[in-house]
């Protein structure tokens, strides 16, 4: 029997990234315990519409809610104010008890405190899912944002506990109640790792060596993968890469991803009319080292000569091509200069693959040094590629990894939520 109707709010499944895959995984959880009925609520659009990006998943076939009883309703426009009273009304009409909200930028930060404030107002209890505080870019007003909304909160789920210490900063006269099994309290904040996604599974019957003939690589495989954004340190990752291919002609370098600042036709006018707009704006709030729109690391592969040595796929990789990228690879780079909890993490746990990263963020709460994976020091090129070959001479144990991460399940998760 369906004792209450819990509500996801974030992207739904038509939109790309790994919120999206997060918070369809939390609504195919607690689905899946059978005594709640769940609902995505999700934005029709989730930025201003200066934002020079596609964010729409167009390349994605597979339903990722095929055989559960999960309801999606697309109805919060960030660009209509209209329809974030719309998106109060639709929830309190599905009786919901619970809303998961899920935060991941500063910048949804009014419509979040409008519904948040609204939802409270109902009786609703207000979940807001953390990603993380700090943000990776600043603006002169993420905290003013991020206080109004995250103000609103009745519990607050983080994934680390330096997203804790962030929480804390952000608000130094507020006591918090710490858990990690969901009880509550006043002010109650519950520490759970970000769970292992279980939406993507490895291809069955993949000849993983002859599709490492067809992409020309190695016998040792180094995958970076995602949305390629400065924090993500992909051209640190290529330097490093470099000074392991002068000792080792047996390695390969995979990239598989977009480049997260050219998505749309820069032939249009509407491109350049919403670039030239973003732009100004950038200027106004960010500082000027924050604009990582000129970045480009891939050039970095030409420069140092890795053309045979990388196979590169620079664009969004749909829901049915991901689980090759991690089959045919060894282990995933994540030399990030800022880390949060981080979806690529979770997904190469999904496929049992080691971790090389940086010791920067929450990696040091998840990645055992010589466990389950190995970690070097922020910034330093050189020690990336010491743990890159140090890797090739003692490789972790798969196993490992699979019992590092027993406590990352969602279902474990969603018993948290559920919790009163």
């Amino acid at each position: 029997m369906k004792n209450e109707v819990v509500v996801c709010f974030g992207p739904g499944p038509l939109f790309k990234g790994g919120i999206q895959n997060y918070n369809t995984s939390l609504a195919l959880a607690l689905d899946r315990r059978g005594d709640c009925e769940v609902h995505i609520v999700s934005w029709t659009q989730q930025y201003p519409a200066i934002i020079p990006r596609e964010f729409v998943d167009k390349s994605s076939k597979r339903d990722l809610l095929k055989d559960s009883e999960v309801q999606v309703h697309y109805v919060t426009n960030y660009n209509n104010p209209f329809t974030w009273r719309e998106t109060v009304q639709r929830i309190k009409s599905l009786r919901a008890s619970k809303v998961i909200i899920q935060w991941s930028i500063a910048l949804q930060g009014l419509p979040l405190y409008f519904i948040a404030k609204g939802l409270r107002r109902a009786g609703i209890e207000v979940i807001f899912d953390v990603h993380f505080v700090q943000q990776k870019e600043h603006s002169a007003i993420d905290k003013i944002l991020t206080r109004w909304a995250l103000g609103k909160a009745d519990t607050i789920l983080v994934h680390a506990l330096k997203t804790y210490e962030e929480l804390q900063s952000v608000f130094p006269n507020k006591k918090f109640f710490l858990t990690e099994t969901g009880e509550r309290k006043s002010n109650t904040v519950i520490k759970l790792f970000h769970p292992i996604y279980d939406l993507f599974q490895p291809q069955m019957g993949l000849d993983v060596d002859d599709l490492k003939r067809q992409w020309g690589l190695k016998k040792h495989v180094f995958l970076f993968f995602g949305f390629i954004r400065r924090y993500k340190g992909l051209d640190q990752a290529i330097q490093a890469f470099a000074k392991v291919r002068a000792q080792r002609d047996d390695v390969s370098l995979v990239i598989a991803g977009e480049s997260f600042w050219n998505t749309l036709d820069q032939s249009k006018w509407s491109t350049r009319i919403k670039q030239t707009l973003f732009g100004w704006a950038k200027r106004i709030l960010l500082n000027k080292k924050d604009d990582e729109r000129e970045d480009q690391p891939l050039e970095w592969i030409e420069k140092l000569g890795l053309g045979k040595d990388c196979y590169v796929v620079n664009r969004f990789i749909g829901n049915e091509e991901v689980p090759p990228f991690f089959q045919v690879s060894d282990a995933v780079l994540l030399f990030y200069r800022t880390a949060t909890p981080s979806g690529i993490e979770s997904l190469s746990y999904n496929f049992s693959l080691p971790l090389l990263a940086t010791k920067v963020g929450h990696f040091p709460e998840t990645i055992q040094d010589g466990f389950n994976g190995y970690l070097a020091n922020d910034g330093d090129i050189d020690d990336m590629a010491r743990v890159m070959l140090a890797f090739l001479e003692r490789p972790i144990n798969r196993e490992n990894v699979r019992e590092k991460t027993k406590m990352m399940s969602w279902d474990r998760y969603a018993d948290a939520i559920m919790q009163k």
